[in-house]
């Protein structure tokens, strides 16, 4: 029975490697084991000239590195040189490889790889040389959902002529690639034992993608857990019900001082209309906000409070808890800070309260988190502001001026939120816990997310499959760790950093990643405002010829297609427009825009089966000049007020019709402008039309591109399931 059969800690040989991989599928080339010249000829002659040798030696990975490698051996001289070259360097007893000499000049690298917080990943990356050269890599998590080889291949970003014939050599067969990958996927499965496997080159012979080499690393079964084992506790669903929708709220540490958390926390409860009663709690004695503070918590009318808002000091809060949960309270939001954050005394206070809140049945956010906000339930709980419109995101944020930016942006955009929360510490209850309660309420029609960091990848990578399958999640990360696992035996390992793992987690499981905190906001505003597209065929919609070329360009970079307008469009659209319109896409109206023009192209593109989204660009130009006659010493006489009044009416307009046509025909249409000012200081009646629809003005063509490039990912991934 060899290694690949019984595995113990090492590495496989590569041949044992190469022969466990045919079994999953992965085609390899032809070789033969030999033992000395005569051996290694006579396979030559089975096998067919050039060929290579290798010297097999245990728990060795790389041999070329040691000249273990002979390549390109044309006849029986050169395996007789090459077989006594080789037992001169390894000794006379090593073993040896003879294999044939795959041709193509593409070489790829993939792999298997065992993170140690999201278990196994599939690699795929450029091979051969390139691998330490350019280190380019994706990854998906296992099992891969089918269609993961075209998904990775888009993600790689290498040219598409790279896949194509090249050169007189075949193209990629995508399905080979494709039997290669899920051959790997399978192999984690069954065997949890393998830590990773490295087939580098994986070269394109004739399209097909051939294994030359291989390393297998193992260790023994009881090292590494089996996929799918853990807490059983992984899929379960926390009730937050007492936390985001409470009947009542103690606001523990409340005191006259405006400065203070307690204070601001009760002042945001009552100042955003909290329906619910409010228990202000603190040693002061007194009133404060027209509100009577409680000397203790047996002053709060037994089961009258859900929720209890935590701004005292640490010391306190045990015997607080204690106190609340005797009165009915069944959540706990600690703002108070000194615990994990502060070293080893605050994390064994964090111990403690978390115990205690877990003997008590309290669900406990926080400790050192901002507060909680609920829309449906007209709450502030935070000690900060902003209290966003309502609308149908759900935030949940391990920073807390992070989540505060997300509401200042549902403030700006008009674009409402549902539910946030400021994690804090994290110390019970922690962001895959409010993921997973935000994907049973019917109140959230999307998720948004930031993370610095997972404890439990198996639950989190459970929670958001679970989310995404029924609403869209967007998740920002913050901090770039290091590299998740050791590179000296394997490439896959070291191309296996901890942020492709995580990348391709998002991709694996349908969560569109953001990379800027703007960028975040408006892809789940986005999808929380507009229609799925059925497709990534665009069509772009001008007023100023630049910004609708760079679109276009934007749109050929991030793989939309510009949609081919048919010739029964074109004809519409001549009866509309100059005859110098573009009579294309980007459908430039070359300001030939009237009072109707721009709504009846609207809908006339979104009315077209060749056409699946659009972008529509100059809303606020014709503004713009409005704001500078109002401002200006003749306005409102010469005929100034009237037309300062057309302009700021006809923008109201467009952004009335880009909502109707995508609600008429359930497309997306976004809105762009090149204002940067988009709020409502600068009185652009363009942009402010937009944002008082509850939709998103993106400042700028990348920026719309990028939303609807979120979009079209997120329904190709729901076509796919």
């Amino acid at each position: 029975m060899g290694v690949a059969d019984n595995p113990v800690d090492g590495l496989l040989t590569e041949f044992e490697a190469k022969r466990l991989l045919a079994n999953y599928g992965v085609a390899t080339c032809r070789e033969q084991l030999v033992a000395d010249a005569d051996s290694a000829v006579a396979a030559a002659g089975d096998i067919g000239y050039p060929v290579a040798l290798k010297a097999v030696v245990d728990g060795l990975a790389h041999k070329t590195e040691r000249g273990l490698v002979k390549l390109a051996l044309a006849d029986e001289p050169a395996v007789r040189k090459a077989v006594s070259e080789l037992q001169a360097e390894a000794g006379p007893s090593v073993g040896l490889l003879l294999c044939e000499m795959v041709k193509g000049s593409r070489e790829l690298i993939v792999g298997l790889v065992n993170d140690p917080c999201f278990g196994p990943n599939v690699l795929l990356g450029l091979g051969g040389i390139l691998v330490e050269a350019v280190g380019e890599a994706v990854c998906e998590s296992v099992p891969l959902r089918p269609g993961a080889a075209a998904r990775m291949v888009k993600r790689l970003r290498v040219k598409p002529a790279f896949w194509g014939e090249l050169r007189g050599e075949a193209g990629l067969q995508m399905d080979k690639l494709e039997a290669t990958l899920a051959g790997l996927s399978r192999l984690a499965l069954d065997r949890p034992d393998i830590k990773s496997v490295d087939i580098n080159p994986l070269i394109l012979c004739g399209g097909r993608p051939v294994a030359v080499d291989a390393v297998i690393e193992v260790s023994a079964p009881a090292a590494t857990a089996a996929i799918g084992s853990g807490d059983a506790a992984v899929a379960r669903v926390p009730e937050l019900d007492p936390l985001f929708n409470p009947r009542g709220v103690i606001v523990a540490g409340v005191s006259t001082h405006p400065g203070k958390f307690g204070f601001v926390a009760l002042h945001n409860l009552l100042r955003y209309g909290y329906s619910g009663r409010v228990f202000p709690l603190g040693r002061s004695g007194g009133e404060v906000l027209g509100h009577r503070i409680l000397a203790s918590v047996e002053e709060v009318p037994e089961g009258q409070a859900d929720l209890v808002v935590v701004c005292t000091p640490r010391q306190v809060n045990l015997d607080l808890l204690r106190s609340c949960a005797a009165r009915g309270v069944k959540a706990a939001f600690v703002a108070s800070a000194g615990y994990g954050e502060e070293g080893r005394e605050g994390e064994e206070l964090e111990r403690e309260l978390v115990e205690l809140a877990d003997e008590l049945g309290l669900v406990l956010a926080g400790p050192n988190g901002q507060g909680v906000v609920s829309t449906g339930a007209d709450m502030c709980a935070q000690i900060v502001a902003p209290y966003p419109p309502a609308g149908g995101i759900s935030v949940a944020s391990q920073s807390g001026n992070l989540c505060s930016a997300f509401l200042n942006y549902a403030v700006q955009t008009g674009v409402g939120v549902n539910k946030a929360v400021s994690c804090g510490n994290s110390a019970q209850l922690e962001l895959a816990d409010y993921l997973a309660y935000y994907g049973e309420d019917d109140d959230c029609k999307v998720g948004l997310a930031y993370l610095e960091g997972v404890r439990d990848g198996q639950k989190f990578t459970e929670v958001i499959s679970r989310f995404s399958r029924s609403k869209p999640l967007v998740i920002l990360k913050g901090g770039r760790d290091a590299a998740g696992q050791a590179a000296a035996r394997s490439h896959t390992g070291a191309l296996a950093s901890d942020e492709r793992v995580f990348e391709g987690v998002c991709a694996s499981h349908g969560v569109q990643r953001a990379s800027t905190v703007e960028e975040a906001f408006e892809w789940a505003a986005t999808f929380a405002t507009q229609p799925l597209p059925g497709g990534n065929r665009v069509a772009v919609v001008t007023t100023v010829g630049g910004c609708g070329v760079l679109a276009a360009d934007e749109c050929s970079r991030q793989g939309l297609e510009l949609a081919e307008l048919p010739d029964e469009l074109k004809s519409e659209l001549d009866q509309l427009l100059p005859s110098r319109w573009s009579r294309g896409n980007p459908v430039d109206l070359a300001g030939g825009e009237t009072r109707d023009t721009v709504p009846v192209v609207l809908d006339l593109l979104c009315s077209s089966d060749s056409i699946d989204s659009v972008l529509f660009f100059g809303i606020g130009v014709q503004s713009a000049q409005a704001e500078a006659m109002k401002t200006g010493p003749w306005y409102p006489e010469h005929g100034l007020e009237r037309i300062v009044g057309f302009h700021e009416n006809q923008d109201k307009r467009y952004a009335a019709a880009a909502a109707e046509a995508s609600t008429r025909h359930g497309k997306p249409v976004l809105v762009s402008t090149e204002l940067v000012h988009t709020d409502g200081h600068y009185g652009n009646a363009g942009p402010r039309s937009v944002a008082a629809g509850h939709r998103v003005c993106y400042p700028g063509p990348s920026r719309a591109v990028a939303a609807l490039v979120a979009l079209v990912a997120y329904s190709e991934y729901l076509a796919n399931l």
